[in-house]
């Protein structure tokens, strides 16, 4: 999903990592003390799909309105768009402490309105404050990290942030989890994320500006005071370092303020590397992953497990898998090669969209058939069904599309039996449960529905190593330094763009043409994505800047995408050979 990993971490950085957080604990204080930014990130990206499942039980009208079941998850990313627009110029012009603080008051702001919404508008407002919070961190978090840490182990720290994008998505089903049995379940859900936003508030009283943005404002003894206390060994060193590459930096910056973009876009290297970072960035949502994360326990239900709980506990699953998957980033990015990881990784995502497919279409044309007898039993009878022209045809799938106010009772001795089709209601759902039968509004019962949950973790474990991380690697390599930040600004914007489109329009396409096509249109992209990235997408892996450059300048193909092994002659050179 969203968030990478830095494309300097191994092995030896996290023993690094370990070695020098020992004898300056300070260091782990200021990464953890930010990277609760990333914790809550994570958190309300990740809280809302399964507090859905207790909202639309409260809220009878999201259940018959799609769309708003929609703009509740899609209201964050349109708050995220706007934050991390505005986040780069407040962390210019204020200093990442303060963003990080404004991030806090918009995480804790939106927590409490959602907590207490009376309504769904109330309750996407909320939605919006939380989305602003997340576009701010999603900035602010890992530049503080990065400037307040040691160049030994600066990948690793800004890694931990990755960590616990990922950690608080996973938290968010432990919590969803927890709460399903309590009074108010989804307004615990969304409220306890202002308990991390207020714990971060009053850490970040206590650490310091980050060092290089107070160089920049020309406050170089508080930056150097800041710095002492980091570093343990060579501080002169450092402080050095850090005064060349902000003079560096700034005059980059006065280069960039005579650039005009339509200069920029007559330069091969940068059209062809946009050509290649933004299309990995609008493939890697456009591939479906964030219907999984936004709507992983609907998904769960739709392949047959009516229970909230058993959705929940099984869509665990396949977040604890994302968190594993970003771990694996780490080792294979720089020994695959981030070419061929992400094209190993399309080509696992396609293969599991196939499964997907298959399995949702069988379950969709063999559902349980609807018996007029249980129907007349419960006296609740949906209004579709009574007025067919033909309903000795129905089954649990015909009922479900026919009216978004139909849902299904399963016989109580066997799910595959015939069951009856009723009034979506919370009468119809009390007098179903009474009965000890279950209560299906999104799926029908299936034999094979164990089998989605296989294909779920299959997708989630393609994804993550490969796609979930070589696009945001590859759009820190691919730019020529006077260009990154625009370059790096619209990628970041087509993400943002990419993942507000699948998120607002996955429900709707799963009711309109159903859930095995919608899949089947995922997977179709995921095949079209292997194709753009054998030809448009260079290897990067070990290369220096100006070499990515001047490789985009000669060519706009990249039909090869392995390197040859290379070793000296008695000369000293590099020589190649297959």
């Amino acid at each position: 999903m969203e968030g990478g990993v830095p494309s300097d971490v191994d092995a030896s950085a996290f023993r690094a990592c370990l070695s020098l957080s020992y004898k300056n604990p300070y260091i782990l204080q200021l990464a953890f003390s930010a990277g609760i930014g990333g914790l809550l990130f994570g958190y309300d990206t990740g809280v809302i799909s399964g507090a859905l499942l207790y909202i639309r039980d409260e809220f009878v009208e999201m259940t018959q309105k799609t769309w708003l079941q929609e703009m509740v998850v899609s209201m964050a990313l349109v708050g995220a768009i706007i934050g991390a627009a505005v986040g780069g110029w407040v962390n210019d012009r204020f200093g990442r402490k303060i963003t990080i603080f404004i991030a806090d008051f918009l995480f804790l702001t939106g927590s409490v309105i959602m907590a207490a919404a009376p309504n769904p508008i109330v309750l996407i407002v909320g939605r919006l404050f939380v989305g602003l919070g997340v576009g701010a961190a999603s900035m602010a978090s890992p530049l503080y990290i990065s400037e307040t840490s040691p160049s030994k182990i600066r990948g690793a720290l800004v890694a931990l942030n990755s960590f616990l994008i990922t950690g608080g998505q996973f938290l968010s089903y432990l919590i969803n989890l927890a709460f399903t049995k309590t009074s108010g379940t989804w307004r615990w859900m969304l409220g306890v994320a202002a308990l991390p936003a207020l714990i971060q508030i009053i850490l970040m009283f206590w650490l310091p500006e980050s060092p290089r943005w107070l160089y920049r404002k020309g406050e170089v003894e508080k930056a150097k005071a800041i710095l002492k206390k980091i570093y343990v060994d060579d501080v002169e060193a450092e402080i050095q370092a850090l005064h060349d590459q902000v003079q560096l930096e700034m005059k980059i910056q006065d280069e960039a303020k005579n650039i005009k973009k339509s200069d920029m876009f007559k330069n091969k290297s940068v059209r062809r590397g946009l050509y290649a970072g933004v299309g990995l960035q609008i493939f890697q949502q456009f591939v479906g992953i964030n219907t999984v994360m936004y709507y992983s326990p609907t998904i769960v239900q739709l392949a047959g497990f009516a229970s909230n709980q058993t959705a929940l506990l099984l869509s665990l699953i396949t977040s604890g898998l994302n968190a594993f998957g970003s771990i694996l980033s780490i080792y294979f990015i720089d020994r695959t090669g981030r070419k061929k990881l992400a094209l190993i990784s399309l080509v696992g995502v396609a293969c599991s969209l196939g499964l997907l497919t298959a399995i949702f279409q069988v379950a969709s044309t063999h559902s349980p058939m609807v018996s007029p007898i249980a129907t007349k039993h419960f006296n609740n009878t949906c209004a579709s069904y009574a007025s067919a022209a033909d309903a000795s045809s129905w089954h649990c799938m015909t009922c479900l599309k026919a009216n978004p106010v139909c849902g299904f009772c399963a016989d109580k001795s066997d799910k595959l039996s015939p069951g009856a089709c009723l009034v979506t209601s919370q009468m119809s759902e009390k007098q179903c449960k009474s009965e000890k039968r279950d209560w299906y509004t999104e799926g029908c019962p299936s034999k094979v529905g164990w089998v989605a949950i296989l294909g779920l973790a299959l997708y989630i474990i393609s994804f993550s190593p490969g796609m979930g991380t070589v696009p945001w690697v590859m759009n820190s390599e691919l730019y020529p330094l006077r260009y990154r930040g625009i370059c790096g600004g619209i990628a970041s914007t087509a993400l943002w763009i990419s993942n507000l489109i699948v998120s607002q329009t996955f429900l709707t396409m799963t009711k309109s043409i159903g859930t095995s096509w919608t899949f089947l249109l995922f997977g179709v992209i995921a095949v079209v994505a292997v194709f753009f990235v054998i030809i448009f997408v260079p290897e990067t892996k070990g290369l220096p800047m100006e070499d990515v450059e001047k490789m985009l300048e000669d060519r706009s193909v990249n039909f090869k995408f392995w390197e040859p092994r290379k070793k000296k002659n008695k000369t000293g050179k590099n020589e190649s050979f297959n």
